[in-house]
């Protein structure tokens, strides 16, 4: 994949590639294999060693014939997708070179010693007890939710379990109600599976109650920190999402997928730490906090439905992978994960505190935005006249990474912004990336 990223251009000429040790840590892999793959780049003609200096991009043509080549082998003129690179380049992934892998590495060894048989057999289809247990303990220290470890279900991440509720609590043809704007895989789940879309626009910060005289069955919020706007929902409106669910029977999906990156002030309590009639779902996720390729999260089951969503995994198939499970429990257990957030928690800061500086003192003209002290990147609204997805385009083509907010929309209400991403990015990086978009804003005026 490398090579075909270098053969297409998408790797400049002469660019420093990283060191072997750094990379290899990253991965979770040995620096062997990283040295083999970069000797193997080598000999094939893509990087050329550079003795006490390191690895480097080879000065490659890029002519049509080379670019020929990599579409028909792939079917298309789609761009590939490095799956090494786009953890680094996706405003809202985690910064995978600060992944504690030494001490994962040990939690792995010291499961697969101790407990081979659970890596390879469960006892539930709710997955890993210990796992549960640990996510129990995690929940009532960090959420304030007291919860039975018995009614905790892992899941493949919160796509995953935005599925299985929906599987469960829905059936073809009823109606959803999502917030506008939304997470975007959400609304294609929706859509595959067959449901109506009750759209719920943002006013004033917080999410609006459904209106429709045929109210959904089911609505899903992001209420510690919506996305992608942000900011945290009043009590008074969580108050009434749960008084308008218990009335009409609804359910509330709660997707707490970043809770654990507030910079000022403790964690908002969860909308289910506020619920009394069992109506709320809550969704959490690792992928932000620990590692996007674990795809590990959990949900929490309602009592009195927890046959049926056993029911749901016994007729679609347990997805959430099993090895990792027992491992990530001890991880949990032993304080590593505790230690990881807070050290990633004090690094985002640092680059959230940097990126706001910078579109401060350099886009002020272009672009305003709110600071909600909370968060994985900070949305912007652009002046007038710019469109929002020709200012993304124009920046991806320079290497920097910045949605455009209208895209999340399911109207044509949607707003013109962009989204700007902190945490995957170095301090350098983030300066070179405000430096992109500042010289594509004074181009496009």
């Amino acid at each position: 994949m490398v090579g075909t990223r270098i053969a297409s251009g998408r790797l400049a000429p002469r660019e420093r590639l990283p060191a072997s040790r750094q990379l290899a840590a990253g991965l979770g892999i040995s620096r062997g294999t990283v040295v083999t793959a970069y000797e193997q780049l080598a000999a094939e003609g893509y990087i050329e060693s550079r003795p006490g200096s390191g690895f480097y991009v080879g000065d490659i043509a890029t002519d049509g014939l080379a670019l020929s080549a990599d579409s028909s082998a792939h079917g298309g003129s789609e761009p590939i997708v490095d799956p090494v690179s786009a953890p680094l380049t996706h405003p809202g992934y985690p910064d995978s070179r600060l992944f504690p892998a030494r001490r994962w590495a040990r939690s792995l060894a010291r499961s697969a010693r101790l407990e081979p048989q659970t890596m390879l057999a469960g006892q539930s289809r709710f997955g890993d007890l210990r796992l549960r247990a640990a996510i129990a303990r995690y929940l009532a220290d960090w959420r304030g939710l007291e919860v039975d470890p018995g009614r905790i279900l892992i899941t493949a991440g919160s796509v995953d379990a935005l599925e299985i509720c929906l599987r469960t609590l829905t059936t073809a043809g009823d109606k959803v109600a999502l917030e506008n704007p939304c997470y975007q895989p959400l609304r294609h789940i929706a859509e595959n599976l067959g449901m109506t879309i009750d759209w719920l626009p943002i006013e004033n910060g917080a999410t609006s109650l459904p209106a429709s005289r045929q109210p959904p069955n089911l609505v899903i919020l992001t209420p510690s920190h919506q996305f992608p706007l942000g900011g945290a929902m009043p009590i008074q409106r969580r108050l009434e999402f749960l008084q308008w669910a218990q009335a009409r029977n609804a359910w509330i999906v709660e997707d707490d997928y970043d809770s654990e990156f507030r910079y000022a002030g403790r964690p908002i309590p969860a909308l289910a730490s506020l619920d009394n009639a069992d109506r709320t779902i809550y969704i959490g996720t690792f992928s932000k906090v620990f590692s996007v390729s674990l795809r590990l999260g959990y949900l929490i089951m309602p009592p009195p439905q927890v046959g049926d969503f056993e029911a749901t995994l016994a007729r679609f198939g347990v997805k959430a992978a099993l090895p990792c499970q027992p491992a990530l429990a001890g991880f949990i257990d032993d304080g590593d994960f505790y230690r990881h957030v807070r050290r990633v928690r004090r690094i985002y800061g640092e680059r959230r505190r940097l990126l706001i500086d910078l579109l401060q003192q350099r886009l002020s003209d272009f672009l305003e935005f709110e600071d909600h002290q909370a968060g994985m990147q900070i949305t912007t609204r652009l002046a007038a006249g710019f469109d929002d997805r020709e200012i993304s385009s124009a920046c991806r083509a320079e290497g920097a990474i910045f949605p455009p907010l209208s895209e999340y929309y399911g109207d044509s209400s949607g707003n013109q912004g962009l989204l700007l991403g902190f945490c995957p990015y170095t301090e350098d990086e983030i300066r070179t990336h405000i430096a992109v978009l500042e010289r594509v804003l004074s181009r496009s005026c």
